[in-house]
């Protein structure tokens, strides 16, 4: 599942880069960019269980058909990122969600039983530290709202995830999870329809959002959580902003700095430290002691 880990990694990236290209640039409003990213997943979505059916059946008849629960981390997560970002810098932002994901699911693990290990302590916080090393040259004091909202942000992406260790049927849970948020989006519609602002490049920009990177990466993500332990599915995705800062490179011709190189060898050694410390300190040795 290594494949579908990668790919879900680099959908979020490429997610990231879009809403900053289209909010950034104001080439959409936040409630619109919100709706047409969401709409677009739901097409998209329908669309492969469509077309995956004539081969598969079971995908219609399955009884995997997501959670209101999960739609309504979906929701939250998608609007409170939209409009956490109309206050808060590319850094500030950044640092606030993937801390409220990382400490959320930690903490969840923990609080369920799930001991971790020393060497997985330390990997998580050498990849935290990593990460924050990269982005604080740019933070900025963020502002209260802002920091309630993406922290709000972080903490429903970290439960979604969580629920989404329990999916039977990865097409169909996200598929039913997406369109569950569908009276959410129409409540949105009605409350930010007199704000609405929306070019052509931001309307492209907000569909590629949700078709491509929302949509069938969230999708991908649910298939690699299935191998994931949720120590290791919090710790990989730190690669999230790293990837997303390569994006930047290629695609805003941001530089390349030895702050950059710097901060993703440390994210990279965390995130292994934290998969080679499970397996060498809790599943080998639990291996050996059921051959005992």
């Amino acid at each position: 599942m290594i494949v579908s880990t990668v790919f879900a990694l680099l959908a979020f990236a490429a997610n990231s880069v879009l809403c900053r290209l289209a909010l950034g640039e104001n080439t959409i409003d936040a409630t619109s960019f919100t709706v047409v990213r969401l709409v677009s997943a739901i097409i998209i979505l329908l669309a492969l269980i469509k077309v995956t059916s004539k081969a598969k059946p079971e995908i219609i008849e399955s009884k995997s058909k997501g959670s209101w629960l999960a739609a309504s981390m979906l929701f939250i997560y998608a609007v409170s990122f939209s409009y956490g970002y109309i206050s808060l810098d590319t850094g500030s932002g950044a640092l606030i969600l993937f801390g409220a994901v990382q400490i959320t699911m930690i903490i969840t693990s923990v609080i369920s039983g799930n001991k971790l290990h020393l060497s997985e302590w330390l990997g998580l916080s050498i990849a935290f530290g990593g990460f924050a090393y990269l982005v604080i040259p740019s933070l900025t004091t963020p502002s209260l709202m802002g920091f309630m909202l993406m922290s709000m942000s972080g903490m429903a992406w970290a439960f979604y995830t969580l629920l989404g260790r329990q999916s039977k049927n990865a097409l169909s849970d996200t598929a039913h999870n997406f369109l569950k948020t569908s009276p959410f989006v129409l409540a949105l519609i009605i409350f930010g329809f007199n704000n609405a602002y929306i070019t052509s490049t931001g309307f492209l920009l907000a569909v590629l959002s949700g078709a491509i990177a929302s949509g069938i990466g969230y999708f991908v993500w649910y298939i690699a959580l299935t191998t994931l332990s949720v120590t290791q599915a919090a710790a990989v995705q730190l690669l999230v902003p790293i990837i997303a800062a390569m994006g930047g490179v290629i695609f805003t011709r941001e530089l390349i700095t030895l702050r950059l190189i710097e901060s993703s060898i440390l994210v990279l050694g965390g995130i292994l430290t934290v998969i080679l410390g499970r397996y060498y300190f809790v599943h080998l040795p639990a291996k050996k002691a059921a051959k005992l």
